[in-house]
C-alpha cells in the first residue's frame, strides 16, 4: 500500500490561505489512479473536499470551487490542496487518501489514509 503523510496545516483567519501537502511513498505512486483530499469536522461525517486522477482531471465539492486547488507531483510523489479564502467552516481535519480503482469523491472509494492534519479557521 501506499503510506501518505499530510503537513501544512494550522491555523489561520477567515480569508487566509494554507497550503497542504501529501508526501507518498515512492513505491505504488505511480500506480495509484486518483488521490484526494478529504476533511472531517467534529461530530460530522468524512466529506470529499477534492480528487484529481493519474490524468491530472480534477472534481472539487461545491463548497470549495473557487477557492482551493488540487494538484498532484508524480515525479515528487506528492499531492498539494492550495486552499484560499479560508472560512472558518473550513475547520477540520484534513486527509490525504489514495485509489487504485473509481476516481470518485466518496470516502468509501478510498484504501489508503494518512494520519491528517488540523486546519482551524477563525473568524
Amino acid at each position: 500500500q501506499v503510506q501518505l503523510v499530510e503537513s501544512g496545516g494550522g491555523s489561520v483567519q477567515a480569508g487566509g490561505s494554507l497550503r497542504l501537502s501529501c508526501a507518498a511513498s515512492r513505491y505504488r505512486f505511480t500506480y495509484t489512479n486518483c488521490m484526494g483530499w478529504f476533511r472531517q469536522a467534529p461530530g460530522k461525517e468524512r466529506e470529499g473536499v477534492a480528487i484529481i486522477d493519474r490524468d491530472g482531471m480534477t472534481t472539487y465539492a461545491d463548497s470549495v470551487k473557487g477557492r482551493f486547488t488540487i494538484s498532484r507531483d508524480n515525479a515528487e510523489n506528492t499531492l498539494y490542496l492550495q486552499m484560499n479564502s479560508l472560512k472558518p467552516e473550513d475547520t477540520a481535519m484534513y486527509y490525504c487518501a489514495a485509489s487504485a480503482g473509481w476516481c470518485l469523491l466518496l470516502p468509501s472509494y478510498y484504501n489508503n489514509w494518512g494520519q491528517g492534519t488540523q486546519v482551524t479557521v477563525s473568524s
